[in-house]
């Protein structure tokens, strides 16, 4: 059964009815990557009260003055206002509040004005933010509204709305960037064991719009043939969308991100592997690491001006579709679809090891594992022939907590031989090594003994501590 949920965002909707009580106008600015779930939680935090949504679209201002226009009518129940052409987005407003019904709103409860995919505004009017930030000025502010403008061109949102040369910027009274779902939260759309939950965000992630094309009754191998490799199903084809949705030049950005998937990992092997030059692929890189899909990765320990940094996917559905999809499209377009899974079952023990350090982090970062403990620093360390997948650091108290990540069930006797190579392993690391405090830990898929491992000092996890 396929499903339609709103799960969690229990955070995100406190944040907005915290600015919706405030005794003062507001303009917040919400962002995130696309299918995040933006949308859904504006909604929701709109339900039993007085406002709008508006989803921007492409076709230029005069068409969307009108389309806004008519909508508020409704609101106000005027059927004239939505007749009228208005010059501008200015003229547009300023008419809205003179109007009587509008003032007898206001003046009973704050009105919500939700500008949903605000970037597409801009896309044709370059000067929509100073348009906008005028309106506030002059107009919005002086009202009991709040104001919400949001977008999925995380890139757009942060220079031309948020950032520092922007004419909104310090106009805004809140802003919060939608991140995906913690992976605690998939158990909320399918009834899978823990294992297969981890499985299903090391295809989809946190996304709710993925998780939802996972049909509840098949098994995750089955949704994965069913749902994300069938030629035309959503999720075959939602990465070629975002590419060229987002992207002038998609093909340059899937041969960095195949590349990259397939294990080229630093500046000179993505060159190699291309054929594109240093100064273009960088370019690129960089435009990646501002979207929030690729990482940058430098020893946990080591200064920013270290120079073999080194790149990886941060986004799991990217991940999965450049190493399995895009390779395989010729089969797949030929509806090869079992020989293809087979392909990928065949890899995929190698694939959750990748993904089950990063899965880790993120568990550590939000506090579902190791909650004892805050870093100012955490990440991968590496020097020479020596790694150690998970380094936590705390400034101000000294201490550090090396972690080893395996995707497989661990025996007490290999449980101890890796935490012994982890203590040998962590001499290396050179950080407040006089007078530091050390921690040693193991996440796996299953740890036995892990309690008397834990009697004896060292921090052991394994699926069954994930819920």
């Amino acid at each position: 059964m396929y499903q339609q949920k709103f799960v969690n965002r229990e955070n995100e909707l406190s944040f907005l009815e915290s600015r919706y009580n405030s005794n003062s106008p507001e303009f917040i600015v919400i962002y995130g990557r696309r299918r995040v779930g933006k949308t859904e939680l504006m909604l929701k935090f709109l339900e039993n009260k007085q406002g709008i949504y508006f989803l921007a679209s492409t076709e230029g201002d005069k068409q969307n003055i009108r389309d806004l226009s008519s909508r508020l009518g409704k609101v106000i129940n005027d059927e004239n206002f939505g007749e009228i052409e208005f010059s501008g987005w200015q003229s547009l407003f300023e008419t809205l509040f003179r109007h009587r019904t509008f003032h007898e709103l206001v003046t009973k409860e704050k009105f919500v004005i939700i500008i949903d995919e605000f970037p597409y505004l801009i896309y044709n009017n370059k000067s929509i933010p100073s348009i906008f930030q005028k309106m506030w000025e002059l107009d919005l502010k002086h009202e009991n509204v709040m104001l919400i403008l949001s977008g999925s061109a995380v890139s757009v949102m942060e220079s031309e709305v948020l950032g520092y040369k922007s004419p909104q910027y310090g106009r805004r009274t809140g802003q919060w960037q939608v991140q995906p779902l913690d992976f605690i939260h998939l158990k909320d759309f399918l009834p899978y064991s823990t294992e297969d939950l981890v499985r299903t965000w090391f295809v989809c992630g946190g996304i709710p719009e993925y998780l939802l094309k996972f049909d509840t009754n098949q098994t995750f191998w089955d949704n994965v043939q069913n749902n994300v490799i069938t030629k035309g199903t959503y999720l075959s084809q939602e990465a070629e969308f975002l590419l060229n949705e987002e992207f002038r030049e998609p093909k340059n950005y899937k041969r960095i991100f195949k590349g990259i998937a397939l294990g080229y990992n630093t500046l000179g092997e993505i060159c190699n592997y291309t054929g594109l030059d240093k100064s273009m692929v960088s370019k690129y890189l960089g435009v990646l690491r501002r979207l929030h899909i690729l990482q940058e990765e430098i020893p946990v320990t080591a200064s920013s001006k270290f120079k073999k940094r080194l790149y990886s996917v941060s986004e799991p559905y990217f991940n999965f579709w450049f190493r399995y999809i895009y390779p395989n499209r010729i089969d797949l377009e030929a509806n090869r679809n079992e020989e293809v899974l087979g392909l990928i079952k065949e890899d995929f023990p190698l694939y959750c090891r990748q993904m089950f350090e990063m899965l880790v982090k993120e568990l550590i970062m939000q506090k579902h594992i190791l909650d004892e403990f805050s870093f100012s620093r955490i990440g991968r360390w590496w020097h020479k022939d020596k790694e150690i997948d998970i380094v936590g650091m705390n400034e101000e108290t000294g201490e550090i907590v090396f972690v080893e990540c395996k995707w497989k069930d661990v025996s007490y006797r290999s449980a101890e031989n890796i935490l012994s190579d982890l203590m040998d392993k962590s001499s290396f690391v050179r950080w407040n090594n006089d007078a530091r405090k050390e921690y040693f830990g193991i996440v796996a898929k299953k740890v036995a003994g892990k309690e008397e491992l834990r009697q004896r000092g060292y921090l052991v996890f394994d699926l069954d501590d994930i819920d």
